[in-house]
């Protein structure tokens, strides 16, 4: 064998797990098919040097994880400015607004308390179940809108049990838009990867794995590779793309067809100064239509800018459009919300998620098959020497980087457990 372990995909769980690994000896190799590492984490850089987030970004004092490695490398936290009002467009009384965002938490926490072993929920979507709730229409809506944003799904798709069994193991108390990286999230994936030194090798694709009683061969870009055991790093809808030898069981085959991508186009619009706050806005802006439209502050020391998240079927239909003609529609939904300022920004970064070819979207795959309701346990419990492992299968947080770092933790916990003599 050439390896004890080889980890498919850098992101923050291959990441993770590599250097889990790597620290109690393992001989491990880390293979990422970009020449970079990240995943759906990503820098994109403004003509002076200035970077911002591409991909993911946030997170809160509630995540650990994050927390934790971005202290020990050192990393400055910047608090997200929330003072002032959110906007809401069109434009929604204050005392309205607020009932509706109390609405749709506590609708919420109904879908997060439903009996998910009801067989009468098995049959529904998200939408589905929202159109049986006794609330008003404008808070069924609210809830509609999102799910769309977090999910970046239309609801109609999203299997009902699965949306609920995922956002019980999204357990934050504070705002997931608490904190950022002064340095970009994606710089704290660089800072792990330096870690792993030659084990860590970019511009290997993988695209086949022979699976055997001796271990795993896999074909790479460079030629074969083998190891006792392999972890599949990589979202579900990857995992699926690659050829398996033997093919794969149907219990896998079912579970790995059980997910699409999420669809999220993010940009980054900078600006000479943060002018919504002159007006005792916080930047957060809620748009009711379009669904799937929304903005919050993304300012820090010698940056002035807001982010706005394009999501759902509303980054479908301009993913196929000229990306000129997105900014311009981004813009004039901005001056409609916040003022004529926006027409003047410095500058934009936009990184579209929808079909990326390694990736395959952002911020994570979903489940719409209805039936597939032990998709994540079965493929949690992999076949082994080859597990699966990624933020949509993990115990907390899914879709977001903590979540990559507990399953990437959880992975390589598995696979040391699995190992002769340890």
């Amino acid at each position: 064998m050439d390896y004890d372990v080889i980890v498919v995909g850098a992101g923050f769980t291959g990441l993770t797990a590599a250097t889990q690994l790597m620290k109690a000896g393992v001989n491990v190799v880390l293979l990422e098919a970009q020449e970079r590492v990240g995943g759906r984490v990503e820098a994109q850089v403004f003509e002076d040097g200035t970077a911002v987030d591409a991909g993911g970004q946030f997170f809160c004092r509630d995540m650990p994880e994050v927390v934790s490695l971005a202290r020990e490398f050192g990393r400055t936290f910047v608090k997200t400015y929330a003072e002032g009002d959110t906007t809401y467009f069109p434009e929604v009384p204050r005392g309205r607004a607020e009932a509706i965002w109390n609405g749709v938490d506590a609708l919420r926490e109904t879908m997060i308390a439903s009996d998910l072993s009801d067989p009468a929920l098995r049959t529904l979507t998200a939408y589905d179940w929202a159109q049986r709730q006794p609330v008003e229409d404008d808070i069924r809506q609210g809830f509609l809108r999102m799910v769309t944003g977090l999910w970046c799904r239309a609801p109609e798709e999203i299997a009902f049990t699965y949306l609920a069994a995922n956002d019980r193991r999204i357990t934050n108390t504070t705002s997931e838009l608490e904190l950022f990286l002064a340095g970009t999230m994606h710089a704290l994936a660089d800072d792990l990867a330096a870690t792993l030194g030659d084990r860590l090798r970019l511009g290997m694709p993988v695209t086949e794995l022979a699976i055997s009683g001796d271990g795993v061969t896999l074909m790479t870009g460079t030629g074969k590779m083998t190891a006792a055991q392999v972890v599949l790093a990589v979202p579900p809808i990857m995992a699926r793309r690659l050829s398996y030898a033997p093919a794969l069981p149907p219990h896998l085959t079912r579970a790995l067809d059980a997910w699409i991508p999420g669809m999220v186009i993010k940009l980054n619009i900078r600006f000479e100064r943060p002018f919504w706050r002159d007006r005792d806005l916080s930047g957060m802006t809620m748009w009711n239509d379009p669904q799937g439209l929304f903005a919050c502050d993304a300012s820090r020391d010698g940056y002035a800018g807001l982010i706005v998240f394009v999501s759902g079927p509303l980054a479908a239909t301009w993913h196929d459009k000229p990306a000129r003609e997105l900014e311009t529609f981004v813009i004039e939904k901005l001056a409609e919300a916040l003022g004529e300022e926006a027409r003047h920004s410095l500058g934009i970064r936009m990184r579209d998620w929808v079909d990326d070819r390694w990736s395959d979207g952002a911020y994570s795959d979903v489940i719409t098959s209805l039936d597939a309701t032990d998709a994540e346990a079965t493929m949690t419990t992999g076949m082994p020497p080859v597990h699966f492992a990624s933020s949509e299968l993990s115990p907390s947080f899914p879709g977001y980087v903590e979540g990559a770092i507990v399953a990437g933790k959880q992975v390589a916990a598995k696979v040391l457990k699995l190992s002769p003599g340890r």
